[in-house]
């Protein structure tokens, strides 16, 4: 077996290699590490942008809580029973517990009287422990508590009594929060155990699943069971309404601040807060604690704005304890937020400046530039008038081949009325020679034979007259309609709708009719008119008068409308 020396180049490269594998280890390592945290990162900048969003939709969602408030309001009518008026009351107090400390409080004793004349005693516990909610909101414990101690428990309903262990545990771990003394707050800290001990035991024995994870999560909290909490609410976060979102994310907050996971606080601290928002309730413990954890990221303007919201809705809800929670920190954060806001100050007034020099070069520059566009500018106006010019001549050149071209279609219509009513001249004339010989004839006949009378009696008959001029004019007719086919349309389309000309049955055109066929036909005098038709220029121009008073529009216009009508396309 040949054994082969290792050279130095060799090692050196096994070295390179394995060093460069280690590397990429290394960076492999550190993406597992680092994606998980980016992708987290993305995902609360994601529930902040519509946390963001939500607020700035918030008064839509207060104008809907109104509507709401004054639905149950109107419910209220004077006539209402005592017993449906307490129940009322109830739902009323239920929408304004979050919203309005004064008006619940107000609901409430009005609840209360209810309960006094009505004489239940289960009704009196249900709005005494209304009240002592109303005052722990407020911050009034000591009040809050003796309101609890006029309730006896063992004569409670058993639907009140897990509202009576909330209420007592809730007011307790309050006041375990603010005591200073320690011996006191570890008292408090047992009270507040046992009636959470009370209400999970009656959770769990009706079945309510939401209220017994709810409680149990937060018992694991107090009891420094995290990840218990984490595990159990994990399963039931988005199980209950939007009120119970709010609860359970901000118990998850709870636990994540105790295990010191401040990316997960701030996640449901904001999951809870845009819960608490859209519902809305103007008495919220979430938004305030993630305004002081943005703070200390350095997210100083996104705070400030949360707190200064949660100032404006403690104030109007009247909620003491929220008030003065958020005067600790907001102090601070208003300082240090206008310590940033001069800071820019300076900024800008450093950039103003700035411009103001870069002003000072680009006005010098613009002057030069001016001069320079001056030339550009005289030159372009002589062109743009030059242009002008040109484009007046070409209108006017428009505008007399417009009137040329006008002028040709009126000489060739003109022409083709000439042409077509001159072959028909021609053909009545003709016709009428012959009828005139004819009727020559006839009358030497009668002569011959001696027949004076009867001569006589021809001579003196306008019947041939008539008859002649009634073809005449059916020719004339003919002849106009034949051009002008929907001339009668045409022409009652320019009169009111109730004053259109029909001709009688038989007939094609009247009288009136074919004075204004006339007209379309350039003969606008009325003697000639009068000539043409065989009756007088007064009657003529009566005709026409009545006409034109029969316009739909203006009846100055109604004959040079007339006289475009059918106009030939040549």
């Amino acid at each position: 077996m040949e054994v082969r020396l290792i050279k130095k180049t060799d090692f050196l490269e096994i070295t390179q290699f394995y060093a460069m594998e280690k590397n990429f280890f290394r960076l492999y390592c550190l993406m597992l590490c680092v994606w998980p945290m980016l992708a987290g990162a993305a995902e609360i900048d994601s529930l902040l942008d519509r946390l963001d969003a939500v607020i700035k939709e918030r008064p839509h969602y207060i104008e809907e809580k109104k509507n709401r408030l004054l639905e149950l309001k109107l419910r209220l009518y004077p006539g209402l029973p005592a017993e449906e008026r307490f129940e009322q009351l109830g739902l009323l107090f239920e929408e304004y517990c979050s919203f309005n400390a004064d008006s619940s409080q107000a609901i409430v004793r009005e609840r209360l009287q209810l309960a006094r004349r009505l004489g239940s005693p289960e009704r009196l516990a249900n709005a005494r422990m209304n009240l002592a909610e109303v005052m722990g909101i407020a911050g009034m414990y000591k009040e809050a508590l003796e309101r609890m101690d006029s309730v006896c428990l063992d004569s409670l309903a058993g639907y009140l009594r897990p509202y009576y262990f909330h209420n007592l545990r809730t007011f307790y771990g309050w006041m375990a929060d603010y005591v200073v003394v320690p011996e006191e707050e570890a008292r408090y800290h047992r009270l507040m155990d046992c009636y959470t001990d009370s209400l999970l035991k009656y959770h769990l024995a009706t079945g309510d699943t939401l209220s017994y994870v709810l409680n149990r999560c937060q018992h694991y909290n107090q009891s420094g069971r995290y990840d218990d909490a984490i595990r159990l609410m994990g399963r039931h976060l988005h199980a209950g309404d939007i009120h119970y979102e709010a609860l359970a994310a901000y118990t998850l907050a709870e636990s994540y601040h105790h295990k010191a996971d401040a990316g997960q606080e701030k996640k449901y601290l904001a999951i809870s807060a845009i819960a608490d928002m859209s519902t809305p309730v103007l008495e919220y413990a979430s938004l305030p604690r993630l305004a002081v954890l943005l703070f200390y990221e350095g997210d100083v303007e996104r705070a400030y704005t949360y707190l200064k919201l949660c100032m404006e809705d403690a104030v109007a809800c009247n909620a003491r304890l929220r008030i003065l929670e958020i005067l600790k920190i907001f102090p601070v954060v208003n300082d240090v937020y206008q310590l940033q806001i001069k800071k820019r100050q300076r900024q800008m007034s450093w950039a103003l400046v700035s411009i103001s020099l870069l002003s000072v070069f680009l006005v010098v520059a613009v002057v030069y530039v001016r001069r320079q566009m001056r030339r550009v500018v005289q030159a372009r106006r002589e062109v743009v008038e030059a242009n002008a010019r040109l484009k007046e001549l070409n209108d006017e050149l428009h505008r007399s081949n417009a009137s040329l071209k006008e002028a040709n279609r009126s000489i060739a219509e003109n022409s083709y009325l000439k042409e077509e009513y001159i072959g028909r001249y021609m053909d009545q004339c003709s016709t009428y020679i012959e009828k005139l010989d004819a009727y020559r004839r006839h009358l030497g006949k009668l002569a011959a034979a001696g027949k004076v009378q009867e001569l006589y009696k021809d001579l003196k008959s306008s019947k041939q007259v008539e008859q002649e001029l009634k073809e005449f004019y059916a020719n004339f007719d003919d002849t106009f309609l034949q051009l002008f086919p929907t001339f009668v349309e045409d022409f009652n389309s320019l009169l009111l709708p109730d004053e259109r000309i029909t001709p009688k049955p038989g007939e094609r055109m009247n009288t009136e009719l074919r004075i204004f066929a006339l007209i379309r036909l350039g003969i606008t005098d009325s003697v000639k008119i009068a000539q043409f038709l065989r009756y007088s220029v007064t009657t003529i121009y009566n005709y026409r008068t009545r006409v034109r008073n029969k316009a739909a529009g203006n009846r100055e216009e109604l004959e040079g409308l007339v006289a475009r009508i059918g106009r030939l396309k040549m």
